[in-house]
């Protein structure tokens, strides 16, 4: 197979940094999930490059989770998936606080947007996905109401993502399933938060599954209007959640005043 090599090529750019650019062009553009890369020697004449060239701009690429590599076997294209950048996501939510209202900001930009397309675009399959998801939402949330461990929290949890990446499918956008497939994880260390506050305010799980039952009435109505406002509504109460349980901690981090003996 010839590799095509990108017509824009500049002599000032760092040579690996073109092969990089070409073979990003190639995979993503040209190849299937599972194809081989032609050989590094092959890829080297391409690219009129040496093979450690080749090795280093194809290293990059599998870092980049384009890529899987074998010993012993050519470089393979991956499945696409949001492993780097749910990685990414999750750092950022764990060394900066900041990041948790960020990442709200995200979620309004693309879940509300997910759940009007799937009020215009559902379908049987994705509803009933949609209602899998509630059932296991609803069937964690009577556990914890006899017995509120983690296990289950985080089976909570599980579901609630669940949902939002069902409801990201119904929406026939593949761009939104893959972002939201890769915030799956942050999203349930926020979910964890979000709980915290919750609890804090006085509601409990099953105000939580009210709110997704809000939209999913909308989107089996055909309403996007109406799921885009419930989504919204749902989010803005969530960041009430989280700033809750952040002042809670805050405020218990701050040592009571010493006071001086008389």
């Amino acid at each position: 197979m010839k590799t095509a090599i990108p017509a824009v090529h500049s002599p000032a750019r760092p040579t690996v940094e073109r092969v990089i650019a070409g073979l990003t062009e190639t995979v993503v553009g040209e190849l299937t999930p599972g194809a081989q890369l032609p050989s590094e020697g092959q890829l080297a004449e391409d690219y009129g490059v040496s093979r450690l060239t080749v090795r280093e701009a194809v290293k990059v690429l599998a870092g980049r989770g384009l890529l899987e590599l074998a010993r012993g076997r050519r470089a393979v294209v991956r499945e696409p998936d949001g492993a780097i950048l749910g990685d990414f996501l999750s750092a950022v939510l764990k060394h900066d606080p900041k990041g948790l209202f960020e990442l709200m900001e995200v979620r309004q930009a693309l879940e509300i947007h997910s759940a009007q397309l799937s009020a215009k675009r559902k379908n049987k399959a994705s509803i009933a996905a949609i209602e899998a998801a509630m059932q296991g939402m609803r069937e964690a949330a009577a556990e914890l109401r006899h017995d509120w461990n983690a296990a289950t929290e985080a089976r909570f949890h599980e579901y609630d993502a669940g949902f939002h990446g069902a409801l990201a499918l119904a929406s026939g956008n593949r761009m939104l399933s893959y972002l939201l497939e890769a915030m799956a994880d942050p999203l349930r260390q926020s979910f964890h938060l979000s709980m915290q506050g919750h609890r804090l305010r006085g509601h409990t799980p099953e105000d939580t599954i009210a709110a997704h039952d809000r939209v999913v009435d909308r989107v089996k109505a055909g309403d996007a209007r109406g799921a885009g406002q419930a989504m919204r509504q749902h989010l803005r109460d969530s960041e009430r959640d989280i700033r809750a349980a952040q002042n809670a901690r805050l405020s218990a981090t701050i040592a009571p005043p010493v006071r001086r003996r008389k």
